[in-house]
């Protein structure tokens, strides 16, 4: 039982490394195109300070992402996840026995 209880610790820590692995990748992504664009615009058009645009909307989903891997909302966690679908299991066994 311990060994089985291990491996799905180390199969959760695995997860969590894979997660946090996407999120530094996402993460450099956006650091080395925001680089980019704000040579081009500094470069060509120096007068109209554009790459704020993209850079906005490049930090929502960054910032997302960070609070899902995070747990900073509960609604983003595998472990609600599995619970409302153990919870909408049950609902469902319990009204199909009503009818039986």
């Amino acid at each position: 039982m311990k060994t089985n209880d291990e491996f799905e610790r180390y199969q959760k820590a695995q997860k969590k490394v894979k997660e946090l692995k996407g999120f530094y990748r996402h993460l450099l992504v956006f650091v080395i195109v925001m680089i980019g664009l704000i040579y081009i615009n500094l470069k060509y058009t120096p007068e109209v300070l554009w790459f704020i645009w993209p850079m906005i909307g490049s930090i929502v989903p960054l910032v997302f992402h960070g609070a899902k891997i995070s747990n900073s909302f509960p609604f983003f966690n595998k472990d609600w996840e599995e619970k409302k679908i153990k919870q909408f299991m049950e609902e469902e066994k319990m009204h199909n026995n009503k009818f039986e």
